[in-house]
């Protein structure tokens, strides 16, 4: 197949080659979990401090997804994907050599600028190289990648920690990254096309430090200092919305927002699911250790279930999205991951371990079922020359989606266990943080639930 004259290209190389890029952020996310409390050990840090080694990824992934997704539209997708790639793997060799917890979360932080990079312009690239009616299986394809990298995630993660220690993890994602930038060659000319000429440096400024303040504000939410930024985190979210109102090239897609129904329902219901289920596998890696006594390895078996599920769900639903309309299977999907996370507010320190895969399942059956459906459904929803903002507020709701997740997380230990690290005395005050949190997942699905059965309606 070419393109113009230009070299032979193959459209299974090419997703196979982003796939592998997709997978290598959620591997690390999730293999780092199983790592935490070695980590904690090692350092002598905290639960608060051992969340910020996900937070701090989650939290430059958020800063850097649209403008990543901007220039990707202005520059060159291909351009900034492999760039992405190549900073996620800086960072990662650099975490390998970390001293201090202050240095790993500083190389937590650009790791999170790299897939930032390749998250906003990977849905973009599949989305350009792949018509309609095969783009819901090709989306599926890649959001399996995700889920498999959740998948083996907990599983080498723990496997990795326990006995080659939890730096292994780092060299892994490095030499993952490297087939990627060896046959970046393979990537069509037209795919790194320019889409857009001008860069929105006012909205770049105005949504970093929205972003940080909204995050630290979370992370800081019991002290004055906290409430100042929240506060901050608000003012600038009004004056962020209006800029982006008036400029040409919009960093925030403030059109589509406000004209498309189904992209700006379909993206706030991308923000809910991710909210309410991205920290189940941190918590239950915490509880499994901690409270029932599991080492990482076995920990990590134990959470294989529900991205495993997903890896089989979400390709079946990407090409079911292709024949009937995904909002209603995406919404059916956010249904029964409420369910399952109804469950998983229930558990106590005696809660039989078969009852836990079942909960697990649920919820990935149901998140399965949401995301190759609703990210097929934003996609359709806008125009080619729209890809690249569209990938990347698909990136962001997800990824603004952890971040909320995870500031969950950081309020209620805050709160509940204050600074202090996770031992038997504190055991039940970690259980109620366990149920609150998960109670509240629970909640935000089911208003989830009905946000998205309305993105259709006239």
């Amino acid at each position: 197949m070419k393109e113009g004259g230009e070299r032979t290209y193959s459209q299974g190389v090419i997703l196979a080659l982003v796939t592998v890029a997709s997978f290598i952020n959620p591997f690390t996310a999730s293999a780092i979990n199983l790592a935490l409390p070695v980590i904690g050990t090692e350092f002598s840090a905290d639960a608060a401090t051992l969340a910020w080694v996900s937070s701090a990824y989650l939290l430059a992934s958020v800063i850097f997804l649209l403008p990543a997704g901007k220039l990707g539209d202005s520059r060159g997708r291909v351009s900034i994907f492999l760039i992405g790639i190549v900073v996620y793997a800086v960072g990662s060799i650099l975490s390998i050599f970390t001293s201090s917890m202050n240095l790993l979360l500083l190389f937590r932080f650009v790791q999170g600028m790299g897939g930032a990079m390749i998250n906003a312009t990977s849905v973009a690239l599949i989305s350009s190289l792949f018509p309609p009616g095969r783009r819901g299986y090709a989306i599926g394809i890649n959001t399996t990648a995700v889920y498999a990298g959740l998948s083996f995630g907990p599983f080498l993660g723990g496997v990795l920690t326990q006995f080659f220690g939890w730096r292994s993890i780092f060299i892994v994602t490095a030499l993952l990254a490297v087939p990627v930038v060896f046959y970046a060659r393979w990537f069509p000319a037209f795919l790194n096309e320019r889409q857009q000429k001008h860069f929105d440096v006012p909205g770049l400024i105005l949504s970093s430090t929205l972003i940080l303040c909204l995050f630290l504000g979370l992370a800081w939410i019991t002290t004055p200092a906290g409430l100042v930024l929240l506060t901050v985190s608000l003012v600038l979210g009004v004056v962020f919305f209006r800029v982006e109102q008036h400029r040409p090239d919009p960093l925030l897609p403030v059109s589509l927002l406000q004209k498309n129904r189904v992209f700006a329902a379909s993206n706030t219901a991308a923000l809910i699911n991710y909210s309410a289920t991205y920290a189940v596998a941190f918590l239950l890696s915490l509880y499994l250790q901690y409270i029932r006594g599991y080492e990482p390895a076995a920990a990590g078996m134990l959470l294989l279930i529900q991205p495993i599920v997903q890896v089989f769900v979400a390709p079946v639903a990407g090409r079911l999205a292709d024949r009937v309309e995904p909002g209603l299977m995406a919404s059916a999907g956010m249904a029964v991951a409420a369910v399952g996370l109804f469950g998983l507010s229930l558990l106590s320190e005696t809660t039989q371990i078969t009852a836990v895969l079942v909960l697990l399942f649920l919820v990935g059956t149901g998140v399965g079922l949401f995301s190759s459906p609703n990210t097929t459904a934003i996609m359709g929803s806008v125009e080619k020359q729209f890809y690249g903002s569209a990938s990347a507020m698909v990136a962001t709701m997800r990824s603004l989606g952890m971040m909320l997740s995870m500031g969950a997380v950081l309020v209620v230990f805050a709160v509940l266990m204050g600074s202090t690290t996770v031992t038997p005395e504190v055991f039940p005050e970690f259980l109620a943080s366990l149920r609150l949190i998960f109670l509240a997942f629970t909640a935000l699905s089911v208003f989830g639930v009905f946000l998205s059965l309305s993105r259709n309606r006239t």
